[in-house]
């Protein structure tokens, strides 16, 4: 075989060979959390492709995670009480802090993690705070003489076409229960059907129920809304005064819940030592401070100045029948009468 023929066909083997597969880390996260430019640096350190998916609800979260048994993502960000379902329904796996140094450097009610319900079972960690912020009511202050003081206010008629609400079961029960001066996370039976029509009540008295940050701020812009039930917290009252908004908060009278995300592995995780290492960048004092300044979130590692009224806040809990307040949700919501339920 003469020398260009042996080139010639060595060339043609070479193009003939697939090439080196890519690593893909699967990410499952709130918007925000997984910004393009913070993925990119962490995909040039690591040498791997970030794969990010973004979620809207907890009840949109627990199908895409409960799908082939967690086999369809490595990592993910859920709440406390989110967490205490995986955890049972053995949909995540242990975490090595060993691997995720940047805990070390959280502030001290962080790195306690058994003393934050939830995350932990048995003396294995199961998730890492990552952020947090509790769900209060932005209002217009042109349509407001004074702040208002209680979550009563997305029932008042006088605003009537002129609120927005968030659109899940768990949370929305929880402040109707609230609102009726009964317990958030554990409603009685009896009990049940006020709460019901309280929500068909608010149903009718809403403009319409969001399910993102940004949409909420688009609708409550050019629909002139009175009043938003900040389900993101402080992250929607930075988009909507970045948008122009001249916009108040506050933390209502009843208590305002709030969530505390963590980063979690799945139970189908195909590179354990990756997907910790995720968490970790997403630990590092400059990406965490970069979700503060993008998303007006609190972050585990920095003091946040603009925390007040910490004992009205209400840590959110396990309720007390998570798929029986998202079957009468949908009821509710798909706008059933009072007398059906």
């Amino acid at each position: 075989m003469n020398l260009r023929l042996l080139l010639l066909l060595i060339v043609a083997l070479t193009l003939s060979l697939p090439g080196q597969a890519v690593e893909t880390l699967r990410v499952l996260a709130w918007p925000g959390y997984a910004d393009v430019d913070l993925v990119k640096v962490f995909e040039k350190q690591q040498g791997v492709r970030v794969e990010v998916s973004f979620v809207s609800s907890d009840d949109v979260l627990r199908q895409k995670i409960s799908a082939n048994q967690g086999g369809d993502f490595d990592v993910f960000a859920a709440n406390t009480a989110e967490i205490q379902h995986y955890i049972d329904e053995r949909l995540v796996v242990p975490l090595r802090l060993a691997n995720i140094p940047n805990t070390a450097h959280q502030l001290p009610r962080f790195r306690k993690v058994q003393s934050i319900p939830g995350i932990t079972r048995l003396g294995e960690v199961y998730a890492v705070p990552y952020t947090y912020s509790e769900m209060g009511l932005i209002f217009d202050r042109k349509q407001f003489k004074q702040a208002p003081t209680s979550l009563a206010v997305m029932w008042d008629p006088q605003y009537k076409g002129r609120v927005l609400a968030f659109d899940t079961s768990s949370h929305n029960f929880s402040i109707a229960s609230l609102v009726l001066g009964g317990k958030p996370f554990q409603i009685e039976d009896k009990d049940f059907k006020n709460v019901v029509n309280h929500l068909i009540a608010l149903r009718r008295n809403v403009l319409t129920f969001y399910t993102l940050p940004e949409e909420s701020v688009e609708l409550f812009r050019h629909h002139s809304a009175a009043l938003l039930f900040a389900n993101y917290g402080r992250q929607q009252l930075k988009l909507l005064r970045d948008a122009g908004a001249d916009v108040g908060y506050v933390i209502p009278q009843e208590g305002a819940l709030a969530w505390l995300d963590c980063w979690a592995l799945t139970r189908g995780v195909k590179n354990k030592k990756l997907a910790e290492s995720w968490i970790n960048f997403m630990l590092d004092k400059k990406v965490s401070s970069e979700l503060t300044r993008r998303q007006g979130l609190s972050n585990t590692i920095e003091v946040d100045p603009e925390t007040a009224n910490a004992d009205k806040i209400i840590w959110i809990e396990p309720v007390e029948g998570d798929k029986r307040r998202s079957a009468l949700w949908g009821r509710i919501i798909s706008g059933d009468l009072p007398g059906r339920f």
